[in-house]
């Protein structure tokens, strides 16, 4: 069925595009601007590897006194090579027609002979954006541009007005209300000023009434920039040439935090944007109950000894009972949140509905709680740009307020997502807020801790028991391991991460915690006989200790970092911070010691701990490691630390212990 959908949208777009070519009127007078810039700017020997460049991009945005924009954007590509054509053989806008209105105003294609084809703007479709999980009902305009030749150009003009959120809005009105941003009056922008592909020239035009503060900020970067009075209005403007692609580094931090960027915002503060979002829920109604969410609220909390066992009750119940599902529609979308009893209705709903239910639940049960807005996977910088992509819950205890997250902890232990520690947040509050970070979580809260005692026979068997404990971030991820799939795939999933460990292991005894019983850490613990795991017929005899492979490895949080990078130019990023300690006490048979003494270098820094030895006490070989990684987000600096501590905590790098038979 799928691929018959797919071969009908192909030739439902192979006919646009044909019909597309056949009205493409040309036009012999090309405009000297472009064919010069076209001519002037290199092929692909200049530009290696690049399918396309992008001549210029210019942005002109008007803002009004209401604070609609209004944006027209002008792009210039030029195709280098076969793959550059192909990869511009349409365009795309997305937009949510909510809160926006775009429309393609020219498009031509420049042919390098000089010809100038007019694309017609009949050929544009729209259409509903595919979506996963929330579905609001975004949209895409599509013009197929059709056949392009390396050297050819390709002109866009288009223009929008909007944002890109859909708040809550009378949109009967026939006017362009439903565009208004929803702290009326004001406008922010957020522009990168870098991309995928080289950049000759880029700039951003911005006209705002002279009655309007504007503040801005350019990142990690600079621009050239200016600001001109002209009548009742002042025209900025920022230009940057010569932008070339960011070499990416494996596990770095998002682009945006490192790469140039323009914020702009004429709202005073974040304190002011902290206000408006406390105002604009409680004017909605967004936390008003009903008989059936007290009366459920009551059976929640019944069993419960004391404040934060009510807390922990009702944030759980949150995060497992509402299904991350976004199909709500109406009034009420982006800042504002959902009315309560739809969400409890609906059973259903995104991050900030999770945030609102558990708000209307918390004020029932008697605590005072409010909605913070927070940006999951980036930085959120100072100038008061709408920099958020998440919403989480506040309650106050002792006044104080303490996070909580129902969207992220769903068979977490956690009542806040330790994956989101060094992440800034804006809190919705009476008394208006500044922006805050969530402060680091200690690695001694997320442990993964190997207990292993083995014993070696003169026949080469191994056996022994293995204790593995997870908590935290750690024991979240030991749960997520089983309860991502059936119960009957459980065994499957187990003998898999065995097998991976030894081929020949024989598991006995096998034990573990309920996955989805979160009162407790997370603990597994076996028996286990490894046949033919030393030869001991030879004079030396060559081992791998259990801990030199651990089992259920996809836990270590330093399991994706690339170690063998010299250094780094960005920040970096694991899941959370961890504390891995490992216990191993292998017993020997009679005769046989280390044939060299192995020294582990113990390691102290900003990034990483690490301290550990081998060494052998009789015929008990203890071998003993705990690796502190300290932090989710780490600084260049940091990183010589992190590498140093993770390869010591996998020495001997080989795997193996050489084993000799003692002189008699």
């Amino acid at each position: 069925m799928k691929k018959l959908l797919y071969f009908s949208l192909l030739i439902l777009f192979s006919f646009f595009s044909i019909q597309g070519q056949k009205n493409h009127s040309p036009n012999k007078e090309t405009p000297n601007k472009y064919s010069k810039l076209l001519s002037e700017s290199g092929g692909k020997t200049v530009y290696k590897n690049a399918p396309y460049i992008i001549i210029f991009e210019e942005t002109n945005t008007k803002m009004m006194d209401s604070g609609l924009n209004h944006v027209n954007k002008e792009i210039l590509f030029k195709v280098l090579t076969k793959k550059g054509a192909r990869d511009l053989h349409s365009f795309i806008l997305g937009y949510d027609p909510g809160s926006a209105y775009i429309e393609f105003k020219k498009v031509q294609i420049l042919k390098k002979n000089g010809k100038v084809i007019n694309v017609p703007l009949t050929g544009v479709r729209d259409y509903t954006a595919s979506a996963r999980a929330i579905y609001w009902g975004a949209k895409e305009k599509i013009i197929p541009i059709g056949r392009l030749e390396p050297g050819d150009g390709l002109l866009i003009k288009t223009y929008m007005k909007g944002f890109t959120y859909a708040l809550l809005m009378d949109t009967s009105k026939g006017d362009d209300s439903k565009y208004i941003p929803p702290m009326k009056g004001h406008f922010y922008d957020i522009i990168p000023f870098y991309s995928n592909y080289h950049i000759l020239r880029k700039t951003y035009k911005l006209s705002v009434p002279i009655n309007k503060k504007l503040q801005f900020e350019f990142y990690n970067g600079e621009a050239r920039h200016y600001s001109r009075n002209k009548g009742d209005r002042i025209n900025y403007l920022w230009e940057k040439k010569d932008i070339k692609p960011i070499k990416r580094e494996k596990n770095m931090v998002s682009l945006s935090d490192v790469a140039p960027k323009l914020l702009l915002s004429t709202s005073p503060d974040w304190k002011a944007k902290s206000l408006w979002f406390y105002k604009v829920n409680e004017d909605f109604g967004s936390f008003d109950t009903n008989d059936a969410i007290n009366k459920k609220v009551k059976e929640i909390i019944k069993d419960s000894k004391n404040d934060w066992d009510k807390i922990s009750a009702l944030t759980h119940w949150v995060a497992d009972e509402i299904r991350y599902s976004g199909i709500s529609m109406g009034e009420g979308e982006g800042f504002t949140l959902h009315k309560g009893a739809m969400t409890f209705n609906d059973r259903c709903g995104v991050c900030k509905d999770k945030a609102g239910m558990l708000i209307t639940m918390l004020r029932v049960a008697g605590f005072e709680s409010y909605p913070a807005m927070t940006m999951a996977g980036s930085r959120i910088d100072k100038i008061p740009a709408d920099q958020f992509n998440h919403c989480v819950t506040l309650v106050k205890v002792k006044n104080k307020y303490h996070l909580l997250d129902p969207t992220w902890v769903p068979g977490v232990r956690e009542l806040w997502s330790s994956a989101e520690q060094q992440q800034e947040y804006l809190m919705g509050v009476p008394e208006g807020a500044d922006l805050n970070s969530t402060p680091l979580s200690p690695p001694e809260k997320h442990y993964l801790k190997y207990n292993i005692k083995s014993t070696l026979d003169k026949n080469g068997t191994l056996s022994g028991k293995i204790i593995i404990s997870a908590e935290g971030q750690t024991d979240s991820g030991f749960r997520r391991g089983f309860t991502r799939y059936n119960k009957t795939e459980w065994k499957r999933i187990i003998q898999r991460n065995f097998y991976n460990y030894n081929p020949l292991m024989i598991v006995k005894n096998l034990s573990y915690t309920n996955p989805y019983d979160i009162s407790d850490p997370f603990e597994m613990s076996f028996n286990f006989i490894i046949p033919d795991f030393a030869d001991s017929g030879l004079e030396n005899t060559y081992i791998k200790p259990l801990s030199s492979k651990l089992p259920f490895s996809y836990l270590l949080s330093f399991n994706r970092i690339d170690t063998k990078i010299k250094k780094r130019k960005f920040p970096f990023r694991t899941r959370c911070s961890q504390l891995i300690s490992v216990n191993e006490k292998l017993s020997l048979p009679k005769g046989l010691k280390l044939l060299d003494k192995i020294k582990l270098k113990n390691i102290k820094g900003s990034g990483a701990d690490f301290i550990g030895y081998i060494k052998q006490k009789g015929k008990i070989i203890t071998i003993k490691k705990q690796l502190k990684l300290k932090k989710r987000i780490y600084q260049p600096e940091d990183w010589n630390s992190f590498k140093q501590s993770v390869l010591e905590f996998k020495t001997p790098k080989s795997g193996v212990l050489i084993l000799k038979k003692r002189s008699k």
